[in-house]
């Protein structure tokens, strides 16, 4: 499964101890509209002009999505020097370069598309709920993980209901997974939509985290629904 997230250089202000400051736009025309819908052309406008797209082009990132994970861990404190950090859906990449410069000892993304190869990180492609993963990548950190991530998201259908039930059940998988991989005290983010049936992760949540918040970082458009659940301190069944 995959989502569009991206990495940071150290020009974004990730290193720690630094809060990152939202990038300004430079207004940008469409050249031309010869062979576009006019649903593409307001697309690519709103790209072209999104401010957090320019910046990662400028500065070399895979997409704007890297800046959300840099202003969940600047607010949370999620990826601890040294973690072993695993990035569910991870291709094109982004989120594993953010996990390996922010100080991840060890990153492993995970993705049933191939994935570039991100410096620092190893991936695995395959299916993450395959019964086998849990085992392949234990092997590959050497231990537990301390931090699961997930920016995973279904393609949409426009209507919200299905859209809402559909990223819930990622979210769920995600959570899943999590559970079985976690060190005792790590950490948990996966993106959700705002739609009711979250209040039932996130009581689950409370039950294996010492601490559940909700999120809804700067780099996410206003207009989305999204939000992230980030979890922390975890609790194995006893």
């Amino acid at each position: 499964m995959s989502t569009n997230k991206t990495g940071s250089t150290n020009k974004t202000g990730s290193g720690k101890g630094r809060k990152m400051a939202a990038p300004r736009a430079n207004v940008v025309y469409l050249r031309t509209a010869k062979g576009r819908t006019t649903a593409s052309q307001l697309w690519l406008a709103r790209q072209l002009n999104d401010p957090y797209v320019q910046a990662a082009k400028a500065q070399g990132l895979r997409s704007r999505a890297a800046f959300k994970l840099l202003e969940l861990d600047d607010r949370f404190k999620l990826i601890r020097p040294g973690a072993r950090v695993v990035d569910l859906g991870s291709a094109p990449g982004g989120w594993t370069q953010v996990a390996v410069q922010r100080g991840a000892g060890r990153v492993i993304g995970i993705d049933l598309l191939v994935m570039d190869p991100v410096p620092g990180a190893e991936f695995l492609q395959g299916d993450f709920s395959d019964e086998a993963m849990p085992d392949r990548l234990e092997a590959l950190l050497n231990g537990p993980a301390d931090l699961v991530l997930s920016d995973m998201a279904p393609n949409t259908t426009g209507h919200n209901a299905t859209d809402h039930l559909r990223i819930m059940a990622l979210a769920e998988m995600a959570l899943d997974f999590a559970i079985q991989v976690l060190a005792p005290g790590g950490g948990f983010a996966t993106k959700v939509f705002q739609g009711g049936s979250e209040k039932e992760m996130l009581v689950r949540l409370k039950t294996r985290f010492t601490t559940v918040r909700h999120a809804k970082p700067p780099a996410s458009r206003k207009e989305s629904s999204e939000l992230y659940v980030v979890a922390t301190g975890f609790r194995p069944a006893a």
